[in-house]
């Protein structure tokens, strides 16, 4: 059994989403950073897809009651193990031994804002259409942690995988995108903004969406509005401050505002470990 000390300013579980749900208006959820998740649950032997933890920030605290293994991975930086009061520095991204009673501190990372905690096991939860993750706009799934929550491990282990370190991945470089379905809603000068000035990731950004502050992004098309039509997570939609919105894993599935751009999918994962204030580029590529 797993002791919530302190749930940091917003822990939820999370595995790699629900999807085929969005014609009753319920979009995929899921690891906001796919791959680490991955990654924390290779690192103890479970599944892929095993869910954990995903903690914003520092501060969640934890208590272990039994030993087992975990690993934190995601946002970068070390974390805590208490063992008899004495305090150990441990390394993110490789998996580290924790005996009954050890208590578990996810420090500030160096970098980064996401990070994900998998146990060896996993945790036992009951999935709600098909999946573990927390909807914090659907409001459905499990509660998000509180101090005095208690987890218990599931049996989602495979055998376990020879890797003991990973590597960091690179975050450099601007965040690929493709043309969205209405592109040609918005000017040339709109177009060339886009790529050409960096972008603040504003505080005001969440798991349904991350705001970018800049320069404003103007329409061609300005007599008329859209009909609600079908979202993807990575749109970048602009309403009409001209300002653009990434959609997250914890999207609506449908929106009215126009779509000038679509993230890649192997860049959405960097998108969960923008930090408000953070700079970031956007460059417009081609899939074939």
């Amino acid at each position: 059994m797993i002791e919530v000390l302190d749930a940091g300013p917003r822990s939820l579980l999370m595995d790699l989403g629900r999807s085929g749900w969005s014609h009753i208006g319920v979009g995929p959820s899921g690891a906001f950073d796919r791959a680490a998740l991955r990654l924390a649950n290779r690192l103890v032997g479970n599944r892929e897809s095993a869910p954990c933890i995903e903690t914003l920030g520092g501060g969640l605290r934890l208590k272990f009651h039994e030993p087992t293994v975990i690993s934190i991975t995601g946002a970068m930086g070390e974390f805590t193990k208490l063992t008899d009061g004495r305090s150990t520095t441990c390394s993110r991204n490789a998996p580290v031994d924790v005996a009954a009673n050890d208590v578990v501190i996810i420090t500030p990372p160096s970098s980064g804002l996401r990070s994900y905690l998998a146990i060896r096991g996993g945790i036992n939860v009951e999935p709600t259409l098909g999946s573990a993750s927390t909807d914090t706009l659907a409001g459905i799934g499990p509660d998000p942690l509180s101090a005095g929550a208690e987890l218990r491990t599931a049996q989602l282990q495979i055998a376990q995988p020879p890797i003991d370190l990973a590597v960091r991945r690179s975050t450099e470089g601007p965040i690929h995108v493709i043309q969205g379905p209405r592109w040609d809603w918005f000017t040339n000068t709109a177009h060339a903004l886009l790529q050409s000035q960096p972008w603040t990731v504003s505080p005001v950004s969440d798991r349904i969406g991350i705001r970018l502050d800049g320069a404003e992004l103007q329409r061609s098309i300005v007599n008329r509005e859209l009909p609600s039509e079908p979202m993807v997570t990575g749109a970048i939609q602009v309403p009409p401050s001209g300002l653009p919105v990434i959609l997250g894993p914890d999207r609506p599935t449908t929106g009215g505002y126009p779509v000038i751009a679509v993230v890649i999918d192997a860049h959405l994962d960097r998108l969960a470990q923008l930090t408000a204030g953070e700079k970031i580029r956007f460059k417009v590529t081609r899939l074939d």
